[in-house]
């Protein structure tokens, strides 16, 4: 007996699921990993629309002031976000300086004009224009943005200032705040599966028998819009139905790109801990700083707190995402079928967790551009400053470019070749 209706398909297990009706705020999970299907959000559309605008006029507040202002023995000194990536650059640190503007003000910029664009064209009942490409602009640009990330940096940053200097708080740290908050609220109210349904209609499935994945049935899973189908076929490649998404049952050469971005990020880790990442030059002489010799530093001043919080971000997070990659890279080489369940959890924290080892470039970023004041102070990003942030990027493609569906293929008997 087959049983009609929408069916998703778990893109961490490739499941086969019929879907079912959750009261709004719930989620839907997978009965087999345990992963996130999709949640009912209340109202998304008008919720989210407010959201994002608010956030939108915050955005432009945030930028056009200044964050923190620096008060040392009668010189003041203050920056906005686009001062210090400008301080970064004239540091001749380009790599550093571009991942900043690209993670705090691109990123967010790109993700708030383009969910503007689309709620509002949503709420005059009308369908975005290039609506598809916008989805998939939002599915890629999303990791990217690290607004969260950004403001605890500028926290502990304040702290390592306010032991030598008067700090004073600018609007735009105000504005970060909030905004912090604004971006979290949109993201909790925006449901991704409503507004593909306003947009248009998709076909129905007939699941039947035994649990099956979708690559066994010989359909495949659209990670942009959700719709599980028998795509047709044109010049060798299958393009989904509703959103022109391209599709593969299985990420191509997954297990191979991802072992060169560890390997490259292995590589980095190295220089990354063991050269200084901030330089610091006063009167009385030049200073460098490690990571670990900035913890140190928040340790013995008494904020203990942050320094745990530097530790876990910075060298810790880093180092068990290498390892955590390493042992689900050799798991899926070797066909295990140990422990799928615990091993898909561990593929969701290390993308959860990646994102926040961003925590000391913005530190660095931060003190570089305030502390400025000729002859008494002066902070320049050091070489691991580029290092740390390759690690960052790298770790972070590296789990993209891991298919968690490699997990549950061993535990297939049988399923078409994958492209």
């Amino acid at each position: 007996m087959s049983v009609p209706g929408p069916v998703i398909a778990c893109h961490e297990c490739d499941l086969i699921q019929r879907e079912v009706p959750v009261p709004p705020g719930r989620v839907a999970r997978c009965c087999r990993c345990g992963a996130e299907l999709y949640r009912s959000a209340h109202k998304s559309i008008d919720h989210c629309f407010a959201f994002t605008l608010t956030a939108a006029v915050l955005f432009i507040v945030a930028n056009a002031y200044p964050i923190v202002g620096l008060d040392l023995q009668g010189t003041r000194n203050d920056t906005t976000l686009l001062g210090a990536v400008q301080t970064l650059w004239s540091h001749k640190m380009w790599s550093v300086a571009a991942l900043v503007f690209a993670t705090t003000f691109l990123v967010p910029a790109v993700e708030l004009t383009v969910m503007l664009h689309l709620l509002l064209a949503l709420k005059l009942r009308q369908i975005p224009t290039g609506f598809a490409v916008i989805m998939r602009i939002l599915q890629h640009v999303k990791p990217w943005g690290m607004v969260e990330v950004f403001m605890l940096g500028v926290l502990v940053a304040l702290v390592k200032l306010t032991h030598f200097a008067s700090v004073i708080p600018g609007l735009a740290l105000w504005s970060f705040g909030a905004l912090t908050l604004l971006f979290a609220a949109a993201a909790s109210s925006f449901d991704s599966r409503d507004i593909w349904d306003r947009v248009s209609t998709r076909g129905t499935c007939s699941i039947s028998g035994a649990p099956e994945t979708a690559a066994a049935r010989g359909l495949f899973s659209c990670h942009v819009c959700g719709l599980v189908s028998k795509a047709a076929r044109t010049g060798g490649t299958a393009h989904c139905p509703r959103c022109s998404a391209l599709l593969h049952y299985r990420k191509p050469d997954s297990v191979a790109r991802a072992w060169a971005l560890l390997i490259a990020a292995y590589i980095m880790y190295v220089p990354a801990n063991l050269l200084p990442i901030m330089e610091t030059g006063s009167l009385f002489g030049s200073q460098d700083d490690t990571i670990m010799s900035g913890v140190i530093y928040l340790w013995h001043s008494g904020s203990w707190d942050l320094a745990l919080v530097v530790f876990i971000a910075s060298i810790m997070v880093p180092l068990l995402k290498l390892i955590a990659l390493t042992v689900l890279l050799i798991s899926v080489q070797r066909r295990s079928v140990w422990q799928p369940v615990q091993r898909a959890k561990l593929y969701r924290i290390v993308e959860f967790v990646g994102r926040w080892s961003m925590l000391d470039v913005y530190v660095v970023t931060i003190l570089a551009a305030l502390v400025q004041i000729g002859s008494l102070a002066t902070i320049k990003a050091g070489p691991a400053a580029v290092a740390f942030g390759a690690v960052v990027v790298l770790t972070m493609f590296a789990a993209m470019q891991f298919d968690p569906r490699l997990i549950w293929d061993p535990l297939q008997k049988e399923r078409p070749e994958h492209e």
